[in-house]
């Protein structure tokens, strides 16, 4: 074997093995990018919706509405302020303060969320009292 059969058989080698390496960084990306995906579409995407929708919940609470504590207290909504919510539960109408976070549940169904968000506008305008 002469030194020119040897360049030319080692060129080709290192041809070939660039052309392998290539494809090794192909089979290690492409299931990096589908697990990004799968967890993008599986678990972040749901969890950014259920929590927009319990945010617009929160936000839609108004007075007279029937609500589920995260501790499973059920009660009628007194007032709504910034942070807290007063409930009267109970027939011997006993007063709870909460924060609007520990609502895990509004019972009450608003027709049209539009009107609630007009309703809830006006009553920010007029505050309400605790007696």
């Amino acid at each position: 074997m002469n030194f020119s059969e040897f360049i030319t058989e080692a060129s080709s080698a290192a041809a070939a093995s660039a052309a392998a390496g290539a494809g090794s960084w192909i089979s290690l990306i492409l299931p990096l990018g589908l697990m990004v995906l799968f967890f993008y579409f599986f678990i972040i995407r749901p969890e950014k919706k259920r929590n927009q929708e319990m945010q617009n919940m929160l936000n839609n609470i108004q007075v007279a509405d029937e609500v589920v504590t995260n501790g499973g207290i059920i009660g009628r909504v007194i007032s709504v302020k910034e942070d807290t919510i007063l409930i009267e539960t109970g027939s011997d109408r006993t007063k709870i303060r909460v924060l609007k976070h520990a609502i895990a549940k509004n019972n009450t169904v608003h027709e049209n969320a539009q009107e609630a968000a007009a309703i809830k506008k006006k009553k920010k305008d007029k505050p309400t009292e605790i007696k």
